[in-house]
C-alpha cells in the first residue's frame, strides 16, 4: 500500500511533553496491536522526514491514535508535530513491528517504550483476557507517567511503577534490578515483552536470562 495522507482530528497533551494525536483512519487500513508505522508531516521540507510511531488505538476503532513524546530541544519532527492543529495532515505508511502478543506475560517498559503495550493491553481488556499479565513501567518521575488511571483500572495489583529519579510515596525509587523482578514477577514461566531505550532493553534481557528465562520467551522490537 502506498503512503497515505490523513488529517488530524484532534490533539491534546497528556503530560507536559507527550501529546495524543487522533487522526483519520483510511478505509481498509488494519494493524495488529503493538505495531507501528512510519509517519511524516505533510508539509514542505518534512515529507521525507519519516519517524516510527506506535498505534495506541484498537483496530476496530474508526480512527487512529498515536501517543508521541515531544523532544523540543531537538527541533526535529516531534517538535514540529507539537505545532500541528486540527485539520493539518500527516503521511502514514504500512504497519510494521515485532512486538505482538504471544500469550500471558510481563510487559516491561522504559519511558515512552510503553506505547506498543497500550493497544495490546487495551485489546486484552476488551477481550477479557488480561488475567496472567503484568505491567512494570519505569519512568524518570511522577510527571512522566502515562495513562496511569487506565492501567490501574485494567491491571490493579499487577501494575507496577518504578521511578528512577525521585522518591514518591507509593512508588519504587530505583532502576529495575533482579531482586525487584523476583518480587514483582514471581512466575517466570511466561512471556516477557520489553520496550524502551536500547540500554534499558539490553539490561532487562540480561537480568531475565540470569533469572532463568528462556531467550525464546523474550519479545522485543527487532
Amino acid at each position: 500500500m502506498p503512503d497515505i495522507a490523513v488529517k488530524i482530528i484532534s490533539t491534546a497533551y497528556i503530560t507536559y511533553n507527550v501529546k495524543r494525536l487522533v487522526i483519520e483512519k483510511p478505509e481498509g487500513y488494519t494493524f495488529i496491536p503493538g505495531q507501528a508505522c512510519d509517519v511524516a508531516i505533510d508539509a514542505a521540507g518534512w515529507r521525507d522526514q519519516k519517524r516510527p510511531f506506535t498505534f495506541t488505538s484498537l483496530n476496530e476503532w474508526n480512527y487512529l491514535e498515536f501517543i508521541i513524546k515531544i523532544y523540543r530541544k531537538h527541533q526535529g519532527v516531534t517538535a514540529e508535530i507539537e505545532k500541528l492543529q486540527n485539520g493539518d495532515q500527516l503521511i502514514i505508511g504500512d504497519p510494521w513491528g515485532a512486538i505482538q502478543y504471544k500469550g500471558p506475560g510481563v510487559f516491561i517498559s522504559g519511558g515512552v517504550g510503553i506505547t506498543p503495550f497500550i493497544a495490546i493491553l487495551r485489546q486484552l481488556e476488551k477481550d477479557r483476557k488480561l488475567v496472567g499479565n503484568t505491567l512494570i513501567a519505569s519512568y524518570r518521575g511522577a510527571r512522566d507517567v502515562l495513562l496511569d488511571d487506565e492501567f490501574d483500572f485494567m491491571l490493579g495489583p499487577e501494575y507496577f511503577k518504578i521511578f528512577t529519579r525521585e522518591n514518591v510515596v507509593g512508588f519504587r525509587d530505583a532502576r529495575i534490578h533482579e531482586d525487584q523482578l523476583v518480587e514483582m514477577v514471581q512466575d517466570f514461566n511466561r512471556n516477557f515483552y520489553i520496550c524502551g531505550p536500547t540500554d534499558f532493553i539490553t539490561d532487562i534481557q540480561k537480568m531475565l536470562i540470569n533469572l532463568g528465562v528462556d531467550s525464546d520467551a523474550l519479545v522485543v522490537e527487532e
